[in-house]
C-alpha cells in the first residue's frame, strides 16, 4: 500500500510539474521581406516550411508575378511598403500631401495582387509622423488589411495609431539578419524562441538572403521539437487582440500614443 502511495504521488507530482510546460503557448510568426526582386530566391522563400508571410515590394521586377504563385501556393501575402527614407515612385515621404500618398498607396497595391496587409519598408522617418500614420490605418481599415509595423525606429506611432482605431495589426520582435552571417542569424532565431516562451509569441522579420535561408530551411522543421508553433500572420494578429507587447509599450497600450 505504501509503495502504491508513493507511485501515485509520484506520478501527481511529476504531472504538476509538466502543467505549465503543456499549457504554456509559444507561437511563433516569420516574415520575409524583400521578396518580387530575384526569382531563385523568391522559389527558395516560397519553399519553405510552415507559414511563411511574404512581403513582396511594388518597384521590383517580379512583384505581380510571385505574388500571384504566392497567393496560389497558399501563403499570406502583403505588401512591403516604401517608406522614407526609402525611395522610388511608391515610396512616402514626410510632408506629401494625402492625395500623393494615397496615389502612391493604390499604385502599390495593384502591383501586389491578393496583398492582405502591408508592413512598412524601411520607414524610419514616416513611421514616426502621426497624421499620416493616423491617415494609413483608417484607409488600411476601409480596405480591410491588416498592418504590420516592422519597428524600424523605436520613433514609430504606426502600431499605436493602428491600435488607436482598433485595426487589425501586429508589430515586430525580432529581426533575423541585421548581421549576415549564419551564426548570427541562427542565434537571432533562438532569441526569437526564447521570446515566445517567454511572452506566449514572436514576430520574425528576415530577408531572402542565402545566409537566412540556409539557417530557416535547416532550423525550421527543428522548432516544433523546441515547443514552437509556427501559425500565420492572420492567426498571430488573433493571438495578439492588438495588444502591445512588453518591449513594445506597457499595459498593452503601445509607447507614442
Amino acid at each position: 500500500m505504501r509503495y502504491l502511495l508513493c507511485v501515485v504521488l509520484y506520478l501527481l507530482s511529476a504531472a504538476a510539474m509538466a502543467a505549465p510546460a503543456q499549457q504554456g503557448k509559444a507561437y511563433m510568426t516569420v516574415i520575409i521581406d524583400d521578396l518580387g526582386q530575384n526569382v531563385a530566391r523568391d522559389s527558395r522563400t516560397l519553399a519553405l516550411p510552415g507559414p511563411v508571410t511574404l512581403a513582396i515590394m511594388p518597384d521590383t521586377p517580379h512583384s505581380s508575378e510571385f505574388a500571384r504563385q504566392a497567393h496560389k501556393a497558399g501563403k499570406t501575402v502583403i505588401l512591403h511598403m516604401p517608406m522614407d527614407p526609402a525611395t522610388g515612385p511608391y515610396a512616402w515621404h514626410p510632408g506629401a500631401p494625402v492625395p500623393e500618398l494615397a496615389a502612391r498607396l493604390d499604385a502599390a497595391l495593384a502591383k501586389v495582387p491578393y496583398a492582405a496587409g502591408i508592413n512598412n519598408h524601411m520607414g524610419s522617418r514616416m513611421t514616426s509622423q502621426p497624421e499620416p500614420m493616423a491617415w494609413l490605418m483608417n484607409e488600411l481599415q476601409r480596405r480591410h488589411l491588416f498592418f504590420v509595423d516592422s519597428r524600424t525606429s523605436a520613433a514609430t506611432v504606426a502600431a499605436a495609431k493602428a491600435q488607436a482605431i482598433g485595426l487589425a495589426h501586429v508589430s515586430r520582435d525580432v529581426f533575423l539578419d541585421d548581421v549576415r552571417t549564419p551564426e548570427a542569424i541562427a542565434g537571432q532565431l533562438q532569441q526569437g524562441v526564447e521570446l515566445a516562451r517567454k511572452q506566449g509569441s514572436a514576430v520574425l522579420i528576415g530577408h531572402p538572403y542565402p545566409q537566412t535561408l540556409d539557417v530557416l530551411e535547416r532550423e525550421m522543421p527543428r522548432l516544433k521539437r523546441q515547443g514552437i508553433e509556427l501559425i500565420t500572420i492572420g492567426q498571430m494578429i488573433g493571438e495578439r487582440s492588438n495588444q502591445a507587447m512588453p518591449a513594445h509599450g506597457s499595459h498593452g497600450l503601445y509607447r507614442n500614443r
